[in-house]
């Protein structure tokens, strides 16, 4: 398999990369009650998260179109993927020693580990992949509380049990620090993948087009180390705080 960069799709995720730091240094600074704001609430918040991973997931189901083009092999995906679950992992044990009542055991690499999976697996299925995305957004949009409802009442399936929330059919929000379920996040990925095999197929995608503006080759270089950068960025952030005299 040959591997070949898309500079706009890396600039796309750099984009996205430095929108989170923004967020999360403000998510930081309400945690030091620095600023006082309402991130679980307020719209202007809410939605900028909502943007954020959609973003990241878009950007991610586009990422498997474009591998799934070139040929990648289930090994060479399994190194990826395994990289991701570690680094999930590696959230879950930081989140529970920061935030012990409402650390991260599923959050968006944990999401991300299981969708990339289930898109890996419905690649075959080409541009069913979009109507697929769009049911499972539809779902949660318009059926989600009420399935989970059904459910408790008909069989005795809680899904808002910690065992099954991860499935998004809820019907309260659970107590952690980030929340990034299947349902609707899985249908952002498949329209993510299902956009860029039509750009694929139409040609409308250039690669390395790096020679353009000075903001679009810095973020589409940053944009190829996500995966390392989300791992490390807060730990940056509190460290600053944390010499800058801030305690939490």
């Amino acid at each position: 398999m040959t591997s070949r960069r898309f500079d706009t799709l890396d600039a796309i995720r750099g984009l996205a990369m430095v929108w989170m730091t923004v967020f999360h240094f403000c998510f930081d600074l309400n945690n030091a009650r620095i600023i006082q704001q309402d991130f679980h609430h307020d719209p202007f918040w809410t939605w900028q998260r909502t943007c954020i991973l959609s973003l990241f997931l878009l950007c991610a189901g586009a990422g498997q179109a474009i591998a799934h083009a070139q040929g990648q092999s289930w090994r060479q995906f399994g190194q990826r993927w395994l990289q991701i679950a570690a680094a999930a992992g590696i959230v879950s044990l930081g989140s529970w020693f920061m935030f012990p009542n409402s650390y991260i055991y599923f959050g968006v690499l944990h999401g991300m580990a299981v969708m990339l999976l289930l898109v890996r697996l419905m690649a075959p299925s080409g541009a069913w992949c979009a109507v697929a995305g769009a049911l499972v957004i539809a779902i949660h949009l318009i059926a989600g509380p009420a399935i989970s409802s059904s459910a408790s009442d008909l069989s005795g399936l809680d899904f808002d049990a910690r065992w099954l929330n991860w499935l998004g059919l809820i019907t309260r929000l659970p107590i952690t620090q980030d929340y990034v379920p299947l349902f609707p996040w899985l249908g952002v990925m498949l329209l993510g993948f299902a956009g860029m095999q039509v750009l694929l197929r139409s040609h409308r995608l250039g690669q390395s087009q790096i020679g353009s503006s000075w903001v679009h080759r810095n973020l589409a270089r940053l944009g190829r180390y996500s995966l390392s950068y989300y791992l490390l960025h807060q730990p940056v952030l509190l460290g600053l705080l944390w010499l800058a005299g801030i305690r939490f």
